[in-house]
């Protein structure tokens, strides 16, 4: 009992110091600021501060709930949404932004001319400001004008527009383009965009300063009444961050090929240095006027039939099937409604969805014709021609036209021309049967066939508008390169465009050309697009073919007669010696050989 008693008061006196160790501790730790600045300062002071920081750091803090999450949503504006994505409409580099600018001006122009019937004469003038690398661009033109109730949508609120939601040929298509432009100066200037318009000679002009609200996508507006010395047309102002060069993606080349695609347009450009250059008109024709069409049943998607039947006002399915889509008659119409197991009489609005699938399985099973084609306006192959010859001195032109044919329920036609060779680089025949040189051309009139050992220079076309960037990612590109240029007599690299001098212009027209963005430079590779670019590109060629290997027939026969020819006089002179001729009959002789040589030798 006395050891275990002695035991436990040692661990009591233990605990004690423990208790008083750590109360030691405790109390210097608490001590009052001017004692702790005699202390030294140690770095294991600073320990327990971490360890502190760090359990509040691993709390939980400010995270979103359902309802905040809900308060900071809100609606996008889509003059906001291109305002920060401005390189999907084209406006990615201050070069291109101007070439784009020029572009979607002189689109409106052409467009608003031909519909009314006007010949179109424009004036595209780039001045430089006061600023570097600010420009302004003005685009004049003598068409309708503008009302003026509808000039602040047009030049300032996106996707606005009467060419979006019909089925006819037009440049313009989305209601985005020219908006875009005055939004890009308003962004890089601040300046607004400036319109004169005048829709008539006993009409007042109006001039307009137009903002764009990026948040409400709306415009702001200043306008009053201005003389202008025009009877009718408009003229668009803008302001703009941008770099002008010459060459290829230009503007100079934009507008030298929009004259070759639109052979009834006169075009003065003035650019910046003040050099002007005119385009004249080639043909006084405007294109045929296009009409309008229904939708063609095979271009219709589920949804948007289904939307179609909703709302309709036809009260019998046959109706809404004659008088909503293109091609379908009395007996088509029946035929459908047979197909689907549908009654012909039925309300289009009451038909329940599993019927609308039926009805859409029927119309992609029942043959109807293609679509009608008097909503396109083809440049066709003697207009094609006469604006390349305009344009380019060459040896030899070719271009053909392909019969329309459907993507996804919209017509298109595909048509192709080139020129190759540089105007007198092939010899020609005379009907005599001589080789004759033919007189070169100068180097500015060959500007667009480039050099021999360069690839071909390749013009693509949508609408008769000018492609001039992605050309990697276009359908025309692909069917080019997909095309085997060897058998028709040019080098090609493995998928690559051919060499040559040779420049190859392809247009696609449409009522709707599906583009694969909103800048409108590429077109997408639907099969049947691809095929008939093919058909189109290889008709070209096999004329094509056939030009170069007579050339070269020509080439090697003048070779060869170069050498006989070399022996005449020798032969004249051996026929006087025998025969004692005199040199004047010696010489007719020999003109007789020359002659009989040219005849008897065929090409």
């Amino acid at each position: 009992m006395p050891r275990t008693m002695g035991k436990k008061k040692k661990k009591k006196k233990k605990l004690v110091k423990r208790v008083k160790k750590k109360k030691a501790k405790s109390d210097s730790s608490s001590a009052t600021p001017a004692k702790r600045k005699k202390e030294p300062a140690k770095t294991t002071a600073a320990k327990p501060e971490p360890e502190k920081r760090s359990r509040r750091a691993s709390k939980p803090q400010g995270k979103a709930t359902a309802e905040s999450m809900a308060k900071a949503q809100r609606e996008i504006s889509v003059s906001e949404f291109f305002t920060k994505n401005r390189h999907l409409l084209g406006f990615d580099s201050p070069r291109r932004a101007l070439l784009t600018t020029v572009k979607e001006a002189v689109d409106n122009s052409l467009d608003a001319c031909e519909e009314a019937g006007i010949l179109p004469d424009l004036l595209v003038e780039l001045q430089a400001m006061k600023a570097e690398n600010r420009y302004t661009v003005i685009v004049e033109d003598n068409g309708p004008g503008i009302v003026k109730t509808q000039i602040p949508n047009i030049f300032g609120k996106l996707l606005y527009g009467s060419k979006f939601h019909r089925l006819r040929q037009s440049r313009g298509q989305q209601g985005i383009g020219i908006s875009a432009a005055g939004m890009y100066g308003q962004l890089t200037t601040g300046n607004a965009v400036r319109i004169t318009s005048r829709t008539g000679r006993k009409r007042a002009a109006h001039y307009f300063e137009v903002r764009l609200n990026t948040a409400k996508n709306k415009p702001d507006t200043n306008d009053r009444e201005v003389e202008w010395d025009k009877d009718h047309g408009t003229r668009v102002e803008i302001d703009m961050e941008a770099e002008y060069r010459r060459g290829m993606r230009s503007v100079d080349e934009y507008l030298k090929q929009t004259a070759v695609s639109n052979p009834h347009v006169h075009i003065v450009y003035k650019d910046p240095g003040g050099n002007e250059t005119v385009y004249e008109r080639g043909t006084k024709e405007l294109p045929h006027e296009t009409k309008e069409i229904k939708p063609h049943p095979y271009g219709v998607e589920l949804g948007l039939l289904l939307k179609m039947l909703q709302d309709s006002k036809e009260r019998t399915l046959t109706s809404f099937l004659k008088h909503e889509f293109s091609r379908v008659g009395d007996r088509v119409a029946k035929e459908i409604c047979d197909t689907a197991k549908l009654s012909p009489r039925g309300r289009p609005s009451r038909i329940a969805k599993s019927e609308v699938e039926s009805l859409h399985a029927a119309i992609n099973k029942v043959k109807i014709l293609a679509p009608p084609t008097n909503c396109i306006a083809a440049i066709g192959e003697e207009t094609l021609l006469a604006g390349l010859k305009k344009e380019v001195k060459a040896d030899f032109y070719v271009s053909t036209t392909r019969s329309p044919s459907v993507y996804r329920g919209n017509p298109f036609v595909v048509e192709a021309a080139l020129a190759y060779g540089r105007e007198g680089d092939t010899m020609e025949v005379t009907e005599t049967g001589k080789i004759v040189a033919r007189k070169k051309a100068s180097a500015a009139d060959t500007e667009l066939l480039g050099a021999g050992d360069e690839t071909i220079k390749l013009v693509r076309y949508a609408n008769r508008v000018p492609l001039q960037f992605q050309a990697g990612g276009c359908a025309i590109t692909k069917a080019v390169t997909g095309v085997n240029w060897r058998s028709y007599g040019l080098q090609q690299p493995r998928g690559a465009l051919p060499v040559g001098p040779m420049v190859l212009i392809v247009h696609i027209a449409s009522v709707w050309v599906p583009f694969t963005s909103e800048s409108k430079e590429a077109i997408a590779s639907y099969p049947e697009i691809i095929k008939e670019l093919k058909l189109a590109i290889q008709e070209c060629g096999r004329k094509l073919g056939t030009h170069i290997r007579k050339g070269r027939r020509i080439a090697t026969e003048h070779q060869k007669r170069s050498y006989i020819e070399k022996y005449l006089p020798h032969i004249g002179i051996g026929l006087q010696e025998i025969l004692g001729l005199s040199d004047k009959v010696r010489d007719k002789d020999v003109e007789i050989l020359r002659g009989v040589l040219e005849r008897s030798r065929k090409i």
